[in-house]
């Protein structure tokens, strides 16, 4: 028996070992991403967003050129204007489709989880729905909002976001994966709201729903310890003001919600990670003279952000159990 089975294993032993399967597209990969949380959309509103992945198109390669000590971002056509000299601290930075989705923040299909909570809390559907993504990052989950049936805002100040999505703003066509209903849009913002009475008027009122995921940390707006400004969020206006021209921008009845997902805080005598920090950067008390009801504040969603981190593949149970926190305050206009 073994005379007759040494042959074979042999030839086994030449055989190449079978080949990965190639990594998905980044379109692809968010579809999968979808289906995967799909279990942890409960409501209707987080259900229909996530369909919206199913529609999001490849995009074209393009060039931009960064300055990351100016944070100044041009086109490659207004860079093949300039001399050398002008284009002294620029960097040739290629735009895939990987990067045109994830930016430097990870998946859009996390922003999930605030629609889930939105869903819940009232929310039915992003058919019709007006929404300011502030903050936004990545122009995925607006794209997979304006899909569905949403008006979608966002505002940013990162000036290479503005270089590269300059052909997205405008109508958006409905997904097929959507059923029966209107056709979204996307609005893109650049500056700081609302510190800019330009960008105010821009943005525009009329919203049901003003998003911060990531971005109104306590941490960023208001930190424990000095550090670099470069790390910070500049909002350029008091508390009270800023959350004001939320309540002015939501209609009657609209709800402002911050969401974030932070690592573990600093240990004494680490260095200080403001972005740690994911509390509320506006308390209580101006919420509630601005006028808005406080529905929830600085609630703990650390169990939710872990399941979807293990979903999403961000590390081990052990490492998520250590360093994945979430967190968020949600606050409606009166109506």
């Amino acid at each position: 028996m073994t005379s007759l089975l040494a042959p074979l294993l042999f030839a086994l032993s030449l055989q190449t070992p079978a080949a990965e399967p190639p990594a998905p597209p980044p379109t692809g990969q968010m579809v999968q991403e979808a289906a995967t949380i799909a279990s942890q959309a409960r409501s209707s509103l987080a259900s229909a967003f996530l369909r919206g992945f199913g529609c999001l198109p490849s995009v074209a390669p393009q060039v931009a050129y960064y300055n990351k000590d100016t944070r100044k971002a041009l086109s490659e056509a207004a860079a093949s204007k300039m001399s050398e000299a002008e284009l002294t601290g620029y960097a040739r930075k290629d735009i895939d489709d990987r990067f045109y989705y994830f930016t430097r923040y990870g998946t859009p299909v996390a922003f999930v989880r605030p629609m889930e909570i939105l869903g819940t809390a009232g929310v039915k559907s992003p058919d019709g729905l007006k929404i300011v993504d502030f903050g936004f990052g990545s122009v995925g989950q607006l794209r997979a909002l304006a899909s569905t049936g949403a008006d979608a805002t966002g505002i940013e100040v990162d000036p290479l976001l503005q270089v590269i999505y300059a052909a997205e703003p405008g109508p958006v066509a409905r997904c097929a994966a959507a059923g029966a209903g209107k056709a979204g849009s996307i609005q893109l913002v650049f500056g700081q709201f609302p510190a800019d009475p330009a960008v105010v008027k821009q943005v525009g009122g009329g919203y049901d729903v003003f998003v911060s995921k990531n971005t109104l940390k306590h941490g960023y707006i208001h930190p424990a310890q000095e550090v670099d400004p470069r790390m910070l969020v500049h909002l350029d206006v008091d508390d009270e003001t800023f959350v004001r021209a939320v309540y002015t921008a939501l209609k009657p009845g609209g709800y402002f919600l911050i969401y974030n997902l932070c690592p573990a805080p600093s240990k004494p005598g680490e260095k200080y990670i403001p972005w740690s920090d994911g509390r509320s950067p506006f308390a209580r008390e101006v919420y509630e003279k601005v006028g808005f009801k406080v529905l929830a504040f600085d609630v703990d969603d650390t169990a939710a952000a872990r399941v979807m981190g293990k979903t999403f593949e961000w590390g081990t149970e052990e490492d998520l159990a250590k360093d994945l926190f979430g967190t968020y305050t949600l606050v409606q206009k009166s109506k």
